[in-house]
């Protein structure tokens, strides 16, 4: 029997993304470029966590430079210290001629739109974010294929995990900003905890995020004190694994950790961060993945070679575009017939006998 589970919805790009949804990117080759063959110049600028954040820039970034490979060009890069940094850095790869430009994050969403309406025969394409300022269900502008992702189906997984790991029947999740695209994987979290409890009739309690924009944040994106304080609040409400939301800090979640002396277990957000940030190794149950390396590079890629679509990518559980890093050092600590229901679930989501909602999962 089909399962709705009620997540809060933002209209605007929920519109967008049903409006159409592009195919699933395929995998592309891995590296940078070594040498142009191409006059086709794809350039790439960051938010203010920067290529090494082990997170959404580094992924597309690399996404960026797997494309630039294939096509036989180089890419052009640039990094963003701060806000006011966006408007310039687009404005000088407006200068230096590039034919696509890819903006990683919503943050840097109105000044894309700005750079894009102003630049009509340039490509632009936007990672997590619809361009849709008007909320009219459409970018605004033509020459924008913005790149979403639907990562509170593959967050419903990692918070049934969770609830089936944790031995204190508590979980905890806190983000930098209260942004859709912070909350979709803390409302996420929480539907898959609550789905446990519905399935397993237990009463596994979800700390740090009620719904909506309510819970714990930090009111940024930096690994800083205020990160640290707000995980050790959740961690001394009696948590035994822990969801942090928002690019780097969850290096102060795993200070807050480590200081506590406790035994808790980190899921990590975009990037396996097994994978990425070998210092995570001893903490994290898994990762909640947006590959946005492949979607990027896809874009990238179609864009070189004449083909560039504006049509909004969603990434999905059924065309792999999100979904659960494998458990690595925790494969022996979790109860494999755990692992069974996880799976069988995924499948559920898929086929839509379980339906987990959010801004872009749209009305059934």
């Amino acid at each position: 029997m089909k399962r709705a589970i009620q997540l809060t919805a933002l209209a605007g790009v929920a519109a967008l993304a049903l409006a159409a949804c592009a195919e699933a990117p395929e995998e592309s080759g891995d590296g940078g470029s070594a040498g142009a063959t191409s006059d086709f110049k794809p350039c790439i600028v960051s938010d203010q966590g920067g290529f090494d954040d082990k997170s959404f820039n580094q992924l597309s970034y690399e996404g960026v430079l797997q494309a630039a490979e294939e096509l036989g060009t180089q890419a052009v890069e640039v990094q963003s210290q701060s806000e006011s940094d966006f408007k310039p850095n687009l404005e000088s790869l407006v200068g230096q001629n590039c034919d696509a430009i890819v903006s990683v994050g919503f943050a840097l969403s109105a000044a894309t739109i700005e750079s894009a309406t102003a630049n009509p025969e340039t490509h632009y394409i936007i990672v997590d974010d619809a361009a849709d300022a008007d909320f009219d269900g459409e970018a605004d502008a033509e020459n924008i294929k913005p790149l979403l992702y639907d990562t509170a189906q593959a967050a419903f997984l990692a918070g049934y995990l969770s609830a089936g790991y944790s031995e204190a029947g508590k979980v905890g999740t806190f983000g930098g900003q209260p942004f859709p695209t912070v909350t979709i994987f803390m409302d996420g979290f929480k539907q898959g905890v609550e789905y446990y409890n519905e399935t397993k009739g237990t009463k596994v309690e979800v700390v740090g995020f009620t719904g909506g924009e309510e819970g714990s944040f930090t009111g940024g994106f930096e690994a800083n004190e205020t990160a640290k304080t707000t995980a050790q609040n959740i961690i001394d409400q009696g948590v035994d694994v822990l969801l942090p939301v928002g690019g780097p800090i969850y290096q102060s979640a795993i200070a807050a950790i480590q200081d506590s002396g406790k035994d808790i277990a980190l899921v990590g957000v975009d990037a396996d961060f097994f994978e990425t940030d070998p210092s995570t190794q001893d903490y994290v149950l898994t990762s909640i993945l947006k590959r946005m390396d492949v979607s990027t590079s896809e874009a990238v890629l179609a864009a070189g070679q004449g083909n560039f679509d504006p049509t909004p990518y969603v990434g999905t559980l059924e065309n792999d575009g999100v979904g659960l890093a494998p458990l690595h050092n925790f494969e022996d600590k979790v109860d494999p017939a755990l692992m069974d229901e996880v799976n069988a679930l995924k499948e559920q989501i898929i086929a839509g006998d379980v339906t987990v909602e959010s801004y872009l999962s749209g009305q059934e």
